[in-house]
């Protein structure tokens, strides 16, 4: 990987210690050569791999400085879509997103640092210049939606103000666990250790560290709390 490329995923939020100890492979074929003279690149870290599918889908809209980087075996990824030029993605260790989808349009970034399970559906969306950094130890029941923006402007008619987001930074600390189709949008950040609960939704919201949010929208229901993957009495 060359320093450039490793300087902009540093500067879209990825750890060095993500980054560095990994053995990092610029991938040529299957992809066109037009993502090449665009100066798109494609890194795979050794033992790491995307979906046919996917590398497929990665060649028919022609974009230009995209950067991705992918650091796991990404065998159950469903769909990982780039909308516009200077795009970075990058994809940790451990991440598994099973029928996961992803979209990242224009000058965004969407950043997955691993480990993370993603059990089924998740969808992550980042546009209009937003960006999404899950920080390690991400566990996401089924059906969660992380998206920084609702994809239509919504306005005041007085005033032609700009009601929902747009372009918006959402980040999830260490630790966190979203309920089933839980929902973060807009401008969010979910603190390290924190639990969102079934069905919340997390719009525009700060959720403190070590406590659990529930409900649309969400509320703090408790506080100075921890999480385990096991079930344990």
């Amino acid at each position: 990987m060359t320093p450039e490329h490793r300087g902009r995923l540093r500067a879209a939020g990825v750890e060095a210690s993500a980054i560095d100890p990994l053995t990092w492979e610029l991938l040529g074929d299957p992809m066109p050569d037009w993502w090449h003279r665009n100066g798109n690149a494609l890194y795979l870290a050794e033992g790491a791999s995307l979906p046919d599918h996917v590398l497929a889908s990665l060649g028919t809209i022609p974009v230009s400085n995209v950067l991705i980087a992918v650091g796991t075996h990404m065998e159950w990824l469903t769909s990982l879509l780039i909308g516009g030029d200077f795009v970075t993605v990058f994809l940790g260790r451990e991440c598994v997103l099973t029928a996961g989808r992803i979209y990242c349009g224009a000058d965004s970034h969407i950043v997955l640092h691993g480990p993370m399970i993603a059990t089924r559906g998740a969808v992550i969306d980042a546009r209009n210049g937003g960006s999404i950094i899950a920080e390690p130890d991400q566990l996401w029941a089924s059906d969660v939606y992380v998206a920084t923006d609702d994809m239509h402007r919504l306005e005041d008619r007085r005033t032609g103000e700009r009601i929902n987001p747009f372009g918006a930074h959402i980040r999830l600390g260490k630790h966190v666990w979203l309920g089933k189709e839980a929902i973060v949008t807009g401008h969010a950040e979910i603190g390290e250790g924190a639990v969102v609960g079934m069905r919340s939704l997390v719009r525009g919201q700060k959720v403190p560290p070590h406590s659990v949010a529930v409900g649309s929208p969400a509320r703090i229901v408790r506080e100075n709390t921890s999480w385990s993957h096991g079930d344990v009495p």
